[in-house]
């Protein structure tokens, strides 16, 4: 099993930025592709960011794009989202997740471990 714990969610205003960790445990982080997702009410979670376990590929979904970056820390077992830019349709609950493969992937169902969510809402 790997347990993921996210932080850094909080309100902030339009424009502002955000740094989202995801700190990981049990089995080993390594070897692992890992995404940032994320979830309004009433809506289906969709893709944020991937990222390869080397760090070497990375994915991001077109609306974050130029905004949002994506980055690991393996020795520290952690994930990071820093988001820049940011607008009020980026409010939603951020949900990291890990893969039992190193293939990146924009879909939920790749994902094998997920933590409990960190909100971020951003205000006009």
């Amino acid at each position: 099993q790997v347990q993921l714990v996210e932080s850094g969610g909080g309100l902030v205003q339009a424009g502002g930025s955000l740094r989202l960790s995801c700190a990981a445990s049990g089995r080993t982080f390594s070897s692992r592709a890992m995404a940032w997702f994320r979830q309004t009410p009433g809506k289906e979670r969709e893709f944020v960011a991937t990222i390869s376990w080397s760090g070497a590929r990375t994915g991001y979904a077109e609306s974050v794009k130029g905004r949002f970056t994506i980055s690991r820390d393996n020795p520290k077992n952690t994930m990071y989202l820093q988001m820049n830019s940011l607008k009020p349709e980026d409010t939603a609950v951020y949900y990291c997740a890990a893969a039992n493969t190193d293939w990146t992937h924009d879909s939920v169902g790749r994902y094998d471990y997920w933590g409990q969510g960190t909100q971020v809402t951003v205000s006009s």
